[in-house]
């Protein structure tokens, strides 16, 4: 497996001289970022793990970190390894775990599931005790096989495929897609956003298809007009023309967006060509259209999205972390992605508190310590004032909804029959 050199934006000094780990990629070669973040940026090579101010060999927990560092989701990846960084670094500031430093050790899957196997495998090689991802659904679904295998405990941040946590070995922190899709249905509904709507979405994507089917479903329970419902898949994802045709065609006020930001960005501005303006509302993955080279901001004003997270919001805590995670990414303010994975840290700190756990424990002695914490603990996050796990890995956390105003997120207030969220109430 050959390594490629991928851009990192300049750590604080007191992550060290590490460097991040790239992984299945054919080259390498020299690049550099248009950012202005990165006007200070190193590119690395070597696959050398990232560490944390006095981390010491052997006596830290290393805690892996998987995504996409590079590539058409790279505001996911980037920002998951920044929060892992932001909260690894408080952690140790305040004493660690258990009193032991906490190392994070990353690798670059360019959002690929094979490429992400890669990954796993290379932080194994060095490591990595409890792996905090991956980033995506389908990479996460494919290393989930692999922890099972070795009894190694994951926690994804943010792959909310079902499928991510079907094993008892891995956990999530952000809502899963049927859970989504349910909550954008009622949302619309007990809001009367409007009374057409059409929905694209990407049916070769299981993030996409199974917000889509979840909230298909819930649309009709709700009396939503569902009036037009447009596939497109991977292989044709830049020319929305047709399904937002079909959509102005049949009067829908409302279009729904299940699927990443990249692409969503497109439709904006093929809307915008078509004169087609209804209310845009999307899920997670909306989240980075913000951040799109190129876009142009306006025609995301107004756009509705169920994140967990804004970087706008005036709480101390919020505040505390957009202040560390910037002067980790260079200036760059954080999306709910990092926000997502600041709170895995958290948790996974909680539940090895709780079940006093060492890093000179086996992998699977972790494991099975960090599958019995996680039932038992209780954290107050970036992502939710209250969040807490069952055995399926699953959170209890509320719902949030924001609206895109002058370039930045404002959140919405929630309906109090969409006030908590669990597992059990979506997995149908």
């Amino acid at each position: 497996m050959e390594m490629r050199k991928f851009t990192s934006l300049v750590l604080a000094a007191a992550m060290g001289a590490g460097l991040l780990a790239g992984c299945g990629s054919s080259s390498s070669t020299s690049s550099s970022t248009a950012s202005s973040a990165a006007a200070t940026a190193s590119v690395v090579t070597d696959t050398t793990s990232t560490t944390t101010a006095n981390a010491s060999s052997g006596d830290t927990f290393k805690i892996g970190v998987i995504g996409p560092l590079t590539g058409g989701a790279s505001a996911y990846g980037t920002a998951v390894l920044y929060g892992a960084q932001v909260a690894a670094n408080e952690i140790n500031a305040a004493g660690g775990i258990n009193g032991y430093q906490v190392e994070i050790v990353s690798a670059d899957d360019e959002n690929d599931a094979q490429k992400s196997v890669n990954c796993y495998n290379t932080l194994k090689d060095k490591g990595m005790q409890i792996l905090a991802g991956t980033v995506t659904s389908n990479p996460c679904i494919a290393v989930a096989d692999y922890t099972k295998q070795d009894n190694m405990f994951q926690i994804t941040p943010s792959g909310s495929a079902e499928k991510c946590i079907a094993n008892d070995n891995v956990f999530r922190t952000c809502f899963a897609d049927p859970e989504q899709g349910t909550l954008s249905a009622d949302y619309m509904s007990e809001n009367k956003l409007g009374k057409k709507v059409g929905i694209i979405y990407d049916q070769s994507d299981s993030y996409s298809s199974g917000i889509h089917d979840a909230f298909v479903k819930e649309a009709k329970k709700d009396g939503l007009d569902v009036v037009s419902d447009e596939a497109f898949n991977a292989d044709n994802k830049t020319d929305f023309s047709v399904q937002i045709q079909a959509a102005q065609d049949a009067g829908a006020d409302i279009l729904f967006l299940p699927f990443y930001y990249t692409e969503a960005s497109l439709v904006l501005q093929q809307a915008k060509k078509m004169n087609y303006s209804p209310l845009f509302f999307g899920c997670d993955g909306m989240d980075g259209i913000l951040t799109v080279d190129g876009f142009d901001k306006s025609l995301a004003e107004g756009l509705m999205l169920m994140a967990p997270f804004s970087a706008s919001a005036t709480d101390e805590k919020t505040q505390a972390f957009d202040t560390a995670y910037e002067k980790l990414s260079g200036g760059e303010a954080p999306n709910q992605f990092g926000a997502d994975e600041y709170d895995t840290l958290y948790a996974i700190k909680a539940a090895a508190e709780k079940e006093n756990v060492t890093p000179s424990m086996s992998v699977s002695d972790i494991c099975e310590a960090m599958k019995k914490g996680m039932t038992e603990i209780q954290i107050s996050g970036l992502t939710s004032d209250s969040i807490t796990w069952d055995k399926s890995g699953a959170p209890t956390k509320s719902p949030r909804v924001y609206v895109i105003k002058n370039g930045e997120y404002v959140e919405e207030s929630t309906s109090d029959s969409a006030a908590t969220s669990t597992a059990a109430s979506t997995a149908s």
